[in-house]
């Protein structure tokens, strides 16, 4: 995907000026989780329930040191290791380094079955107690789990709580930060027909208490060049269905409006956008919107975000916008 000379030329509430951000390919690199002490340090309550030392230690893979469950490995000295890194090391024991063989370790999987232990989230704030099997399913949606970090423009590993994520994007990825509700961008490319695919620099909202990503994008749908812009919210499924916003662009005397609910950011960038939940605009049409002889691309994108305010009386959503 083609990222560097690409403009986003945006304004937003009370901003009576265009500023123009330049993006360049190169400028950030992944980085790994860095807030893992912080992160767990900031949402730790006076809840959390920490695992039995003596069988967590038991149950913990030597080599990954995560906790181990069945199969269970063992050497013939006895030494364990879970099914994962048993192809890791090569069939050797890691700590005799004695051949492994097929050997089940069945009286520690009697264990590890007979178990009830924390989410792995508990130092995060999680309270649930599952046994074995139960909580690896509980894992895999637990709230608490850390977020993966929103940024489209590269591939960024770094994890961790919402208010992290803000931070890192804004000192890491130099993310435009605004303000308010209602936005009034503008998309600017002065090769558009050269250029299949490229994103632009992400811009992330704060209003109404709560944090949302604006992304867009070129791509091939199919056969024809198109152009996407779409919206996540920083926090859950569940949060993110009490919003909604629009997208609205045009130019020569036509429009074309798009209204939805922010996808999680949960769901990847790629998720979201290969299912095409988003105000979605063939390149032809993006020209025409933009003016003049076609050749450069100025497409304005206007929206705003309400959140649904539930009127028990009437038992139907009413829009709160802000002002």
């Amino acid at each position: 995907m083609e990222l560097d000379n690409i403009e986003c030329v945006s304004s937003s509430d009370g901003m009576d000026e265009d500023e123009i951000h330049q993006h360049h390919h190169s400028e950030f690199s992944s980085t790994k989780h860095r807030n893992g002490a912080n992160n767990n340090n900031n949402i730790l309550g006076p809840t959390a329930i920490a695992p039995a030392t003596s069988v967590h230690e038991l149950l913990e893979c030597p080599v990954c040191t995560n906790s181990m469950y069945p199969p269970i490995h063992q050497c013939h000295n006895g030494h364990t290791l879970c099914s994962t890194c048993k192809t890791r090391v090569h069939n050797r024991c890691p700590t005799c380094r004695q051949e492994l063989g097929d050997i089940r370790c069945l009286a520690l999987e009697k264990v590890a079955e007979s178990l009830e232990l924390p989410c792995k989230y508990y130092s995060l704030g999680c309270p649930e107690i599952f046994p074995y099997y139960s909580k690896l399913k509980h894992e895999t949606v637990c709230n608490f789990r850390p977020y993966s970090c929103p940024y489209a423009g590269s591939e960024c590993s770094v994890v961790g709580d919402i208010s992290f994520l803000v931070t890192h994007l804004r000192d890491d990825h130099k993310v435009d930060m605004h303000t308010g509700c209602t936005f009034n961008h503008r998309y600017v490319k002065s090769n558009p027909r050269e250029v299949e695919n490229a994103t632009w620099m992400l811009t992330v909202f704060h209003c109404f208490g709560q944090y949302f990503c604006l992304h867009f994008e070129a791509f091939q749908l199919g056969m024809a060049p198109v152009y996407m812009a779409f919206l996540r919210f920083m926090g859950d499924e569940n949060e993110a269905r009490n919003y909604s916003y629009s997208l609205e662009v045009g130019g020569n005397g036509r429009k074309l409006i798009w209204e939805g609910t922010p996808r999680s950011v949960r769901d990847s960038h790629r998720k979201v956008r290969d299912s095409h939940d988003g105000l979605i605009i063939q390149r032809n049409m993006a020209l025409f919107f933009s003016g003049g002889d076609r050749k450069e691309l100025k497409l304005r994108v206007t929206g705003r975000i309400w959140k649904e305010q539930q009127n028990p009386d009437a038992g139907v959503c009413i829009p709160n916008l802000c002002s």
